[in-house]
């Protein structure tokens, strides 16, 4: 290893390490399936707690890399439990009333195969850089 013997050589060593970090996290980050289960009042009395637990079980199971997280209110109280399923390379989808039975369907078909199943909630808004 090298002697560190100016200021700038700790801050090339620095920046060679954060740049190494950022790369590992990006490559991680747009590698992984994220699963975003909705854990506000109104989802966790329609079922929400046993949809996360479902999900971090089953994907653990099938051995699926993906990070099962919680968020706040998703504004979809009439489909509640709501998940938020982000595949590497493609945009959101929110699914509605997703149960055990739902989570199953949608590790099979859209995780694993890429095939869509009932319940989507659309989108109804446009993003900033659309209008």
């Amino acid at each position: 290893m090298n002697k560190i013997s100016s200021l700038e050589d700790l801050d090339r060593i620095k920046d060679k390490i954060r740049h190494g970090s950022q790369l590992r996290i990006n490559n991680k980050t747009m590698q992984v399936i994220k699963v975003k289960v909705a854990m506000a009042t109104c989802s966790i009395a329609s079922g929400s707690r046993e949809t996360f637990n479902y999900f971090r079980t089953e994907l653990d199971k099938r051995n699926i890399d993906a990070e099962v997280s919680q968020t706040g209110c998703m504004g979809y109280c009439y489909a509640e439990p709501t998940v938020e399923i982000i595949l590497p390379g493609k945009e959101p989808i929110v699914f509605g009333r997703v149960d055990a039975k739902k989570a199953d369907e949608i590790i099979s078909n859209y995780i694993k195969a890429g095939i869509l199943v009932d319940d989507i909630i659309p989108v109804n808004y446009k993003k900033i850089s659309e209008n």
